[in-house]
């Protein structure tokens, strides 16, 4: 137990994500059946009409394709960052009912952050210093309130972990259609994110690329389809910013 780091599966999706996006979009254009538009849509490559869709700013058939993320080596502060994301479906492990370690098992995991480990070894080791003596507090309420803890409930868990930090690791399901999933990219991969939220949405990005890639071809941050919208706030970096996103694989 102690430092973890992000690791990111993407573990179900629709089946076909293209052509289930272009019989919902062509059943808006056509007066043919819905067996007929399935058997048309499958015997031609729907790349060029899915690309178009894109183009066109008709997003509403883009939610029929949803995915399925495993995610973890994550913080709880990224954990408050994500499901400010309404469009989406969350299972996360419990506080509740998962124990963080302690109790002779080591510390609970961790992530440091970027800033801190760029200051070097010591530093570092201060703050994994810092967090095993938040687990021994951990501890301790978790032996007082066993004591006192003659209903049996959840009340021990519960209770003990309002002393943990926002650094404390945790595991989660994500699902998203494909139209939050671009909203997601935009916000979330732009350089003004904060640092472990864009790590996370460009790996998501790499992974439903490999799966759908004409449906999150111009994926990424809004920078990449015009001006930064950022205006006097705007990283400045915008052309390292596309060919960074242009090379993603």
């Amino acid at each position: 137990m102690g430092e973890s780091s992000l690791r990111v599966e993407l573990l179900y999706h629709t089946e076909l994500p293209e052509e289930k996006v272009a019989i919902a979009a062509k059943v808006c254009y056509s007066s043919a059946g819905i067996t007929q538009l399935k058997e048309g849509i499958a015997r031609e490559d729907q790349a060029g009409f899915v690309k178009k869709l894109m183009q066109m700013g008709h997003h509403s058939p883009v939610e029929h394709a949803s995915f399925t993320f495993g995610m973890e080596g994550v913080s709880r502060s990224l954990l408050a960052q994500i499901t400010r994301h309404r469009l989406a479906s969350f299972s996360v492990k419990s506080q509740r009912y998962v124990k963080e370690s302690g109790n002779g098992e080591g510390v609970f995991d961790y992530i440091i952050p970027p800033s801190i480990k760029s200051l070097g070894p010591e530093y570092v080791a201060e703050f994994e210093r810092q967090m095993k003596e938040v687990q021994s507090w951990y501890d301790y309420w978790l032996d007082v309130l066993s004591a006192k803890d003659a209903a049996g409930d959840h009340s021990v868990r519960e209770d003990a972990r309002f002393v943990l930090p926002n650094a404390t690791e945790t595991k989660l399901i994500v699902t998203m259609n494909a139209r939050e999933l671009h909203h997601f990219f935009n916000v979330r991969c732009c350089n003004r994110a904060q640092w472990e939220i864009r790590g996370l949405a460009t790996e998501m990005l790499r992974l439903v690329k490999g799966v759908a890639p004409v449906l999150f071809e111009n994926a990424g941050p809004r920078c990449l389809q015009g001006a930064c919208p950022e205006g006097g706030m705007s990283c400045g970096r915008t052309r390292e910013v596309r060919e960074r996103f242009k090379n993603l694989v």
